[in-house]
């Protein structure tokens, strides 16, 4: 394996020794002792906090060898001195390492530099009394076989829990936070907001259900961070009702009436309304009177509840146990996600229960909030921020849309979200509408409900995909220059649900905000990676959130690199960068030729047809695999419903960094017509699978007796011969952009400039780059099977490659 940390602090010795004494490592029994053997030995005790005597420590340290030829008991008894080699020997066994197989017990340091661990500074080969000292703080931080800090394990064996009847405000370590809060003395309460909106429409302002899990400290005082999670499933999801509403996708692509609109034609407004009066407050209260016993729902908020944060998750408008009605993205929601965080600063009122008005506040919010969770819950974080809400510290924003349009539509054209077919906003909005679940608050709003999802269905415009005024509405691009939150963004490079261009956006949309940003990219799809072995994920968000929430110098916006991306070539390997997707990175440009993506323009007309025989069309619509298989190998049954284009085998290795573009002159047979694309890296190799394997399941424990969750690694597959490096669309009547319908003359040429999705990639010496230009997308378009042809001039055909820059 390889391991990368990214998330351990430079600490000077005088801080080490400090640390090491509020963890009690270093104590009275041991702060005299200048063995440096002797010393070793007593930290050796102390890690293993299960043992009770001296005879269990001796059969333990029997169990360890130190060098070829002594066990660490026996080293240890027989030697004032400690030898940099038998050190690590001890050390990469107490990470789990195996010997024969990690390592050897000739050469610790080797197998320390190719797994990528931190050896201590030393200035002869032996450990003097301060570097045995120094060497076990950097022990203590560094990672073990099983993806876990040391003192992260050793927390999992009980080594915090004499901490517990202590504990009266958060103990760090190496700049993070530690697991002396016990998990099992946690408070959960539920408290409704008051929401500045009536969505619903009955005359009363909206009020939001948020559930809260907070440390038992904090009722004698302490005030804690928050980490919120607005999520939109937590209270349940209508499955069946959904996949009833989900859209048909075999059908047409339709013309659509050439129109002159304008941006300003379809610019969203925020609608002025007339507001229902708040509730008067009939009292106060600060114990809340109603509790939840449901399990949490995610495992890095978890984390966190044993290290001095609440947690508080919060589903929004339209959900069980609150009003309101789903948008599916909408302002709506913005103003739903902001009036929890408005609570939780001191800035909004909530209540004890839906009735009596009895005001409660967050007394023991320490008024700073950072925002977690992927997909829908990232993206109305990313919503959130748009807001510039005060108490909004940051956000870490997991595969979270920035446009609702780029996760619904793409260029005129409707695009499914990865795995979706015909799933749209309305369809959205209506499995999350979780007050369908409680009959009697639906039967009241049933009707009004009916009607909103008519609204929804019109509104979002299946017929068109054209971007409008509903799409408007949900692009969070408009407000990126209100974000004063800090942000840290993942993102999978190979998550078609949420394409990449929503984190490229973020990412470039915010650089002139004076804010701290981070971007964390995978080789994975819409998937958490907080429980991988390979990086220290976990870390780097205590870190961050230790420095953002509770106002700590620890340098976190420094140690924590601006770019970190996965290579896709070499397993367990994440890469640094200053910069990721930079408009001026440098571009190679490829001619499109008959079959090549050559160095000269060619003046060939190529084209190919759409339509594919009644038994092929039925068989990709049930499997969108096959087709995606079909349309990438070269001797195959698509030969003729497309166009593919490589280069040369490359003379040298080639680096992809941002947004592929194309210039193409085109037409169709119809008067109507789209076009999709595929860049593909060809040529044999083992490449990681996109979905990460279960090294362990239940392999990650957040701390003593507490949450578990799989520890998980991406792995390389069979030898494949190509891969899909990044994808796009467009409609040919869309060719300016996509509120403007142009017309589409048949078998008229004109010219067409795409984007792709953005990526990341290694091409490797000996492989080739190619280009497949088609129509229908089984997995993401509609399917009409028409009787249509595109035909190509390639004179002034380009495809225009971002290379990456080199520092």
């Amino acid at each position: 394996m390889r391991n990368n940390q990214f998330a351990i602090r430079p600490t000077d010795f005088d801080t080490q020794i400090k640390e090491l004494k509020e963890i009690r490592f270093l104590n009275k029994d041991n702060e005299a002792e200048n063995s440096p053997s002797k010393l070793l030995k007593s930290f050796l005790k102390l890690g293993y906090p299960e043992i009770k005597s001296d005879q269990a420590l001796a059969h333990r340290l029997h169990s360890l060898q130190a060098t070829e030829d002594s066990d660490a008991y026996d080293y240890l008894e027989n030697n004032e001195q400690v030898s940099v080699l038998a050190f690590y020997n001890i050390a990469l066994q107490l990470l789990q390492f195996n010997p024969d197989v990690d390592f050897t017990f000739s050469d610790p340091l080797e197998a320390m530099k190719k797994i990528q661990l931190k050896v201590s500074d030393h200035k002869t080969d032996k450990f003097d009394h301060d570097e045995i000292i120094s060497a076990w703080y950097w022990l203590l931080a560094t990672h073990t076989k099983n993806g876990q800090s040391f003192i992260d394990r050793l927390a999992t064996q009980g080594y915090f829990v004499p901490f517990y009847k202590d504990t009266t405000k958060q103990l760090l370590f190496n700049g993070k936070t530690l697991p002396i809060f016990d998990p099992h003395k946690l408070i959960r309460e539920v408290v409704y907001v008051e929401s500045p909106q009536d969505t619903d429409h009955d005359g009363k302002l909206d009020l939001l259900k948020a559930e809260i899990i907070r440390p038992a400290q904090t009722q004698k005082g302490l005030k804690v961070p928050v980490l919120y999670t607005a999520t939109p499933y937590l209270q349940g999801t209508n499955d069946e009702t959904g996949l009833e509403m989900t859209h048909n996708v075999n059908v047409s692509l339709r013309h659509k009436e050439p129109n002159d609109t304008k941006y300003e034609d379809i610019e969203y407004h925020t609608p002025d309304e007339k507001l229902p009066d708040k509730r008067i407050v009939n009292g106060s209260a600060t114990e809340a009177e109603e509790g939840f016993i449901k399990d949490l729902c995610y495992s890095l908020n978890d984390y966190f509840l044993a290290r001095g944060f609440a947690v508080v998750y919060a589903s929004g408008v339209g959900t069980s146990d609150s009003d309101g009605m789903r948008t599916t993205g909408g302002p709506e929601e913005t103003t739903s996600t902001i009036a929890i965080i408005e609570w939780l600063a001191g800035n909004r009122i909530a209540f004890t229960n839906r009735v009596d008005n009895i005001e409660i506040k967050a007394w023991w919010s320490n008024k700073s909030v950072g925002m977690t969770g992927r997909s829908y819950l990232g993206t109305l974080a990313t919503a959130a921020a748009t807001t510039g809400v005060e108490g909004l510290k940051t956000i870490v924003t997991e595969a979270a849309i920035s446009s609702w349009y780029d996760y619904y539509r793409d260029g005129g054209l409707v695009i499914a979200a990865g795995g979706f077919p015909g799933e749209d906003a309305d369809v959205l909005a209506e499995e999350t509408f979780s007050r369908r679940l409680n009959p009697g608050d639906f039967h009241r709003i049933k009707e009004a409900w009916d009607e909103k999802l008519i609204e929804l269905n019109h509104d979002q415009d299946r017929d068109t995909g054209d971007y409008n005024t509903y799409w408007d509405a949900r692009n969070y691009h408009k407000n990126f220059k209100n974000i004063k939150a800090d942000v840290l963004m993942v993102h999978g490079l190979n998550d078609w649900n949420v394409k990449p261009r929503n984190v490229e956006r973020l990412w470039n949309g915010i650089k002139n905000n004076n804010i701290v940003q981070k971007a964390i990219l995978h080789q994975g799809q819409h998937i958490y990676i907080n429980n991988f072995r390979s990086i220290d994920y976990t870390d780097m968000i205590n870190l961050w959130m230790t420095h953002e929430l509770l106002d700590v110098d620890n340098q976190a916006e420094k140690i924590l690199p601006d770019v970190i991306i996965q290579d896709n070539i070499k397993p367990e390997t994440w890469d640094t960068y200053d910069n990721w997707s930079d408009p001026e990175n440098p571009r190679k440009v490829f001619n499109l030729a008959p079959d090549k993506l050559a160095d000269k323009p060619s003046d060939t007309t190529v084209s190919f047809k759409d339509s594919l025989s009644d038994d092929q069309y039925w068989a990709y619509s049930k499997d969108n695999d096959a087709w995606q298989a079909d349309l990438l190998k070269d001797d195959s049954p698509l030969n003729d419903n497309r166009l593919v284009f490589k280069t040369d085998k490359l003379s040298d290795n080639m680096t992809l960094d941002g947004i592929p573009k194309l210039d193409l002159t085109v037409s169709s047979n119809q008067d109507l017509g789209m076009l999709s694309f595929q860049l593909v890296d060809y040529g044999k190799a083992k490449r990681l699978n996109v979905s990460p394997s279960v090294l362990t399941p239940n392999g990650i424990d957040e701390t003593f007796d507490w949450r578990k969750d799989d520890l998980r690694e991406f792995e390389l597959g069979k030898e494949t011969a190509s891969k899909m490096i990044t994808k796009g669309h467009i409609n040919l009547q869309n060719r300016h952009n996509p509120y403007k319908n142009d017309e589409l003359t048949p078998d008229k040429f004109y010219d067409l400039s795409v984007s792709l999705q953005p990526n990341f990639y290694h091409l490797l010496k000996d492989h080739q780059l190619g280009l497949i230009i088609y129509a229908t997308d089984f997995g993401m378009t509609v399917r009409g099977n028409q009787d249509l042809k595109y035909s190509f001039e390639l004179e002034n055909a380009k495809l225009s490659i971002p290379l990456h820059k080199q520092n």
